[in-house]
């Protein structure tokens, strides 16, 4: 009987051994297709993509397909019983629901996704989203609509299933590939939200429901403001069933100071930058809250010309130039030629050089203005670099949109287009760095800035030190007191000497964010601590001679230990701005 039973045992063990060895064999025969299946998978995205760029859709539909027959395969080999079970086993198990986690993200992106746009792009054309004729054919994309917004939702689902096991202890090939996928879908999800975004927006806009007038501010980077600069030209564009036009120019001249101002600003935002804001059209965007500036622009605009309008565009000679990328070189009435190469230069410093009366300026602008437009209406634009530019400009934070129509405000929130105070990220902290010109003057053709931005945690609570190091030049000649333009100069009349370049500098750090000051020269500097719609921010004024630089150190202390990275949100310069990494310790690091 004893031997008997040693046999069963014997016979029950030799039968696990065996169930566990082939369980293993299986999950790994299977976890090496579905490996090379995923690898076979991931160069079809990119070619995709290259087909559709380039209108190439028989193609671009192909190489769908089979991502999809990949990302499927994947899928299934990952996701029986026996993988399931094997996942429970301490060590090895995270790895395999990585892998399952993975594969099913690509299946769900190929099938849900992939397929249905690849499938679109052989119905709709670029073109057919082009201007013609002052008028855009909103029919193609109110068809996308759905396609476009349940390919967004797939990329959006997918996304947050890769961020579930972000955590998860790995093997380091395993963790590069949950990486690169991840700043995949991340990337990918970011364009098909804008994509869905304007499909759902644009043929509203563009009035398919009924007419719509927008104020249009073009602001003046050579005068800094928050969101760009001054609003030296506007104009009022008029849509209706696709078809927009030019109804109204207008310059700065052309609004009075209001008295009283036109609107009660929110106490913070008076205690900062004054009543200025809401008294004058060139100071409306003093403030970085765009929605706060441009409905006091709006505002401004009824008062003076009686229309209330839908909404308010900003963009600036740098996104214009952008835009002749696609329309090719554009004549104007002076007989200049405008072309991508030139037009901030000619735009923002040689008109300046050029006429001494802003009334000539401002028809200049003007000018420049309606032509670039015109040639966007009648359809001599080239489509993919019209979305190349737009893209860019949109990134750069040189478009900014604002509805008046709440459910429309609210597909433009956490949109780079709405311009409002930035968000922080479940990895990273925002901070916004904000310059306002204090010349008076078109002198910021001169001002030379760059950021450098980092992060270090030295306390025990694990909450991290921030510190933004902002440094300012003055470019201009050192005889530029007497060999330019009054008018760029400002001519003394704003209390600061011709030549040298005064601006404010405000950092804004995120709610709950504590301000650790602002360091210059190794020493403290004197700054304006204060609060903005929640945001914990420092403000500085530095006035620079010509060829003379200042840098600033502005600390923060952040309140929550998962979040070390630093997102910097800035205002759109005449040259972009990119942001440098800041090596700091815990010795030199602001306390």
């Amino acid at each position: 009987m004893k031997r008997r039973t040693r046999r069963i045992w014997a016979w029950s063990i030799a039968g696990a051994l065996v169930l566990i060895v082939g369980s293993f064999a299986w999950v790994g025969v299977r976890g090496f297709l579905a490996t090379h299946e995923l690898q076979a998978a991931m160069p079809l995205a990119t070619s995709m993509k290259k087909h559709l760029l380039a209108q190439e859709s028989e193609a671009a539909v192909d190489d769908g397909e089979k991502l999809a027959a990949h990302a499927a395969e994947a899928a299934a080999l990952t996701g029986d019983p026996v993988w399931r079970v094997v996942e429970l086993i301490p060590g090895l198990g995270p790895n395999l629901t990585v892998v399952r986690e993975l594969a099913a993200s690509v299946d769900d992106v190929a099938s849900g996704a992939v397929v249905p746009l690849a499938e679109l792009s052989s119905t709709i054309e670029l073109n057919d989203f082009a201007p013609a004729g002052g008028r855009v054919d909103l029919q193609p994309m109110i068809d996308a609509g759905p396609s476009v917004s349940a390919a967004a939702d797939t990329l959006a689902a997918a996304t947050e299933r890769v961020r579930a096991v972000a955590g998860e202890p790995v093997v380091g090939p395993l963790a590069d590939a949950r990486s690169e996928l991840t700043d995949l879908l991340v990337e990918t999800s970011a364009t098909l939200d804008a994509l869905d975004n304007a499909v759902e927006l644009v043929p509203a806009m563009l009035g398919v429901d009924g007419p719509r007038n927008y104020v249009l501010l073009f602001q003046n980077n050579a005068e800094l403001r928050s969101t760009g600069g001054i609003a030296g030209a506007l104009a009022l564009i008029h849509t209706d069933q696709g078809g927009f036009g030019l109804a109204q120019q207008a310059s700065s001249q052309d609004f009075p100071r209001f008295d009283p101002p036109v609107v009660d600003l929110p106490i913070d935002t008076l205690a900062l930058y004054g009543d200025n804001t809401a008294r004058w059209i060139q100071d409306v965007n003093f403030t970085p809250q765009f929605p706060l500036a441009a409905s006091i622009a709006r505002e401004m605009w009824r008062l003076q010309f009686g229309l209330e309008a839908d909404g308010v565009i900003a963009t600036d000679p740098v996104m214009l130039s952008y835009l002749l990328e696609a329309t090719g070189p554009v004549e104007l009435p002076t007989g200049d030629v405008l072309t991508s190469e030139n037009a901030v230069q000619l735009l923002l410093l040689e008109a300046y050089q050029r006429y001494s009366d802003p009334a000539d300026q401002d028809a200049f602008f003007a000018a420049a203005a309606s032509s670039v437009f015109n040639a966007l209406a009648s359809g001599s634009v080239e489509p993919s670099k019209l979305i190349q530019a737009l893209i860019t400009g949109g990134e750069e934070h040189r478009i900014l949109i604002w509805n008046a129509r709440e459910d429309e405000q609210s597909v433009l929130a956490d949109t780079t287009l709405a311009g409002d105070l930035p968000d922080s990220t479940a990895t990273a902290e925002a901070f916004g760095v904000y310059f306002n010109d204090a010349t008076g003057s078109k002198m910021d053709n001169f001002l030379d800035v760059t950021l450098d931005a980092g992060s270090v945690t030295c306390r025990n609570d694990g909450r991290p030190n921030f510190e933004l190091h902002v440094t300012l030049t003055n470019t201009a000649p050192g005889d530029a007191a007497t060999s330019l333009p009054g008018y760029i100069t400002g001519g003394g009349n704003f209390g600061t000497a011709p030549g040298n370049i005064k601006t404010t500098v405000a950092v804004y750090g995120y709610p709950g964010s504590f301000n650790l000051g602002v360091r210059s020269n190794g020493a403290e500097a004197p700054y304006h601590p204060a609060v903005e719609a929640d945001y914990t921010l420092s403000k500085v004024t530095v006035e620079l001679a010509p060829g003379e630089s200042q840098k600033f150190e502005f600390g923060f202390l952040g309140n929550d230990p998962k979040r070390t990275g630093i997102d910097t949100f800035v205002t759109p310069m005449i040259n972009p701005l990119v942001t440098g990494q800041l090596d700091i310790d815990c010795e030199s690091a602001l306390f």
